[in-house]
């Protein structure tokens, strides 16, 4: 059973939804030449700005129930096969930039890439892979602390039951342990979080506008591509499913 906060999330995803796959038109129509630097700039910081929308309205929803990220409703299973720690893995990022650089498009792209560009991209990249295990060794330490002494003494206090009844205030304990144990997770998905904004940001700070526009846009594309198949796999399962009853 859904709750509230997934509920609203996900009405609030499939808009912010629509209106990244507008962005994605804007992106793949725009004109391609570098005399239209102003126009590629302002098309890159609007869809820069629908992203930290996304973030700023996903971190103000995990307040009330951080639980919901780390099991969300609304992506579908395919996409949540391909996340790490409640969305996209940052370094995606620099393999999505290695695939268009080689492939050839009308028009300057990724593929004229300099050769400080190339270097200013791989040092980068370690920077960012050096923050992701540091988030990675965090999840971890939020896992194992499931056995910390808090946790181990509120399942003694549960086995303390007199005539039907718990003896104590277990109610009391169970919630105080529960908050800091949801407050860790929240902790780490926003860890997570900035390093995506930070290796998006990072990126795009690399590459010139018209290639920060084939970047943005494949980007999108690859989004939005694995989010109909998901939905096609989870439409033919459930054909399937009724065809049997």
């Amino acid at each position: 059973m859904k709750s509230q906060v997934q509920v609203r999330f996900s009405e609030f995803y499939e808009q912010w939804l629509n209106q990244h796959e507008a962005n994605l038109k804007e992106l793949i129509s725009v004109p391609r030449d570098l005399s239209h630097d102003q126009l590629h700039r302002a098309l890159v910081s609007k869809v820069g700005a629908h992203f930290k929308q996304y973030y700023t309205i996903k971190w103000a929803a995990a307040k009330d129930d951080v639980l919901g990220f780390f099991c969300p409703t609304w992506f579908t299973p395919l996409e949540n096969a391909y996340h790490w720690i409640t969305d996209w893995k940052p370094s995606m990022l620099f393999r999505l930039i290695t695939t268009l650089r080689h492939t050839k498009v009308p028009g300057p792209s990724l593929a004229d890439m300099t050769e400080e560009q190339l270097k200013k991209i791989e040092e980068f990249q370690l920077r960012i892979r050096t923050e992701e295990d540091r988030v990675e060794r965090e999840m971890e330490r939020q896992q194992v602390s499931i056995a910390d002494k808090p946790m181990v003494d509120l399942a003694r206090l549960a086995t303390q039951v007199s005539n039907g009844e718990v003896v104590g205030q277990l109610d009391i304990y169970v919630d105080a342990t529960l908050r800091s144990l949801l407050g860790g997770l929240e902790n780490v998905m926003k860890m997570a979080d900035c390093v995506r904004l930070k290796a998006l940001k990072g990126v795009l700070e690399v590459l010139n506008p018209l290639q920060s526009v084939d970047f943005l846009a494949a980007n999108a594309m690859l989004q939005i591509q694995l989010r109909k198949a998901g939905k096609r796999r989870d439409h033919g399962k459930m054909i399937m499913m009724n065809q049997k009853e």
